[in-house]
């Protein structure tokens, strides 16, 4: 296992709020970038928020979301502000931003600015709806987002409304889309001899929307909108959600003939296999809601456990839907280190999720927690850009940092 982590020797400065532009820097610091989150004074990102333990300034999704980053603050409206600023991209490899376009323009901090300051910078660019296009100067937000990109419509049950995730989808994203595309434009800054840094456009309703599979391909041909179907799959039978009798949902898909038969077996109920309404896939997809009330039915009348130690011993696709308290204590979740516990010298022991994805010989690691507001400006002020003391603490004075 190499000491050195495959990202270390790159700078990001993330000028971001909330999650869309900045996860993609947290992805990023994982595996070894330097991460310099710039915030606005007294202020901060809005992701710190109200920590819901009501102990301290830090909110728990700014703990886990701000992890390896360094703190900094800089006033980028005032021209002072907006110097620093110049100064971090000299000596910086990537800026990450997603204010509503044509701001940063207007501070002279847009693409064409910091591109001549440093031509081999990498600025990843996060709006609602991209540079361009007639939406372009539309805010936008991940609900917003999940509604034009065709993401939510299908989601949710026919007699109801659409259904937005639990969790941020199209913010969690295009974090990540955000994160390989800076990849991708280093990989070719450094290993194809271009030597030039370029900017990426992503608008926050992209990622979701790359991700709906062949919904508008279907469209197309077909001239149909995909529809609310809950949790049924319109190609593959039998797959649903369940309910145990102690009162514990279950997830089966078991849309294969081979896996069919394997299941309906576990069921004490081989004769189904050879069945003809059910035999073949076609035929169990026309006859799903009666087959799947049939295996409703079954689950209905078994505790989970029985059911668990059923299906996984006959290699058929099973698991439970998780609440954190079942992750949090579940065998498999603690053997692939997917909670780890960070201390704080505030908060004290912070659980969150590990590092992801898992490199063999450079796996990424956790530092810190997201800091205090401004915890590093002495470090980044007065120890990259050479700042005094004194010239800290008029910047301070004049609201600049």
């Amino acid at each position: 296992m190499s000491a050195t982590l495959p990202l270390a020797g790159i700078r990001v400065l993330d000028v971001g709020t909330l999650i869309a532009g900045p996860f993609g820097a947290t992805m990023l610091g994982d595996f070894g970038a330097e991460i310099i989150k710039v915030e606005q004074p007294g202020i901060g990102d809005a992701l710190r928020g109200t920590p819901q333990n009501g102990k301290a300034s830090r909110s728990e999704n700014w703990l886990v979301e701000g992890r390896n980053k360094k703190s900094v603050t800089l006033n980028m409206r005032v021209k002072e502000g907006q110097d620093i600023l110049k100064e971090l991209v000299r000596q910086s490899d990537v800026l990450i931003e997603n204010f509503t376009p044509g701001t940063l323009d207007r501070w002279g901090l847009g693409w064409e600015a910091l591109h001549a300051i440093n031509p081999r910078l990498i600025m990843v660019r996060v709006s609602g709806y991209g540079q361009t296009g007639p939406y372009s100067k539309r805010s936008g937000y991940d609900r917003i987002a999940l509604g034009f990109s065709g993401y939510m419509y299908p989601t949710g049950f026919p007699d109801r409304y659409p259904v937005r995730p639990a969790f941020p989808t199209a913010d969690y994203n295009t974090g990540t889309f955000g994160a390989l595309a800076t990849m991708f434009a280093l990989y070719q800054r450094d290993a194809q001899g271009g030597g030039v840094g370029q900017m990426i456009d992503l608008g926050l309703y992209e990622a979701p929307f790359r991700i709906t599979a062949d919904m508008v391909t279907k469209q197309a041909r077909t001239g149909e909108d995909r529809e609310r179907i809950g949790n049924r799959n319109p190609t593959f039978a039998p797959a649903g959600t369940f309910l145990t009798r102690d009162g514990r949902y279950v997830q089966i898909a078991a849309g294969g003939d081979k896996v069919f038969e394997r299941l309906v077996t576990a069921m004490d109920m081989p004769e189904l296999a050879s069945d003809e309404r059910y035999a073949k896939s076609r035929a169990r997809i026309a006859r799903a809601d009666e087959l799947e009330q049939l295996l409703a039915d079954w689950i209905a009348g078994r505790d989970f456990a029985d059911i668990e130690n059923r299906l996984v011993g006959a290699n058929v696709p099973f698991g439970g839907i998780y609440t954190a308290t079942d992750i949090s204590t579940d065998p498999h979740y603690a053997a692939r280190n997917n909670l780890v516990t960070v201390h704080d010298e505030e908060e004290g022991d912070i659980v969150m999720p590990g590092v992801v994805p898992k490199l063999m010989d450079t796996p990424g690691r956790i530092a810190h927690a997201g800091p205090p507001l401004g915890r590093h400006n002495a470090e980044i002020y007065g120890g990259l850009l050479k700042m005094s003391d004194a010239d800290l603490a008029r910047l301070a004075a004049d609201g600049v940092i």
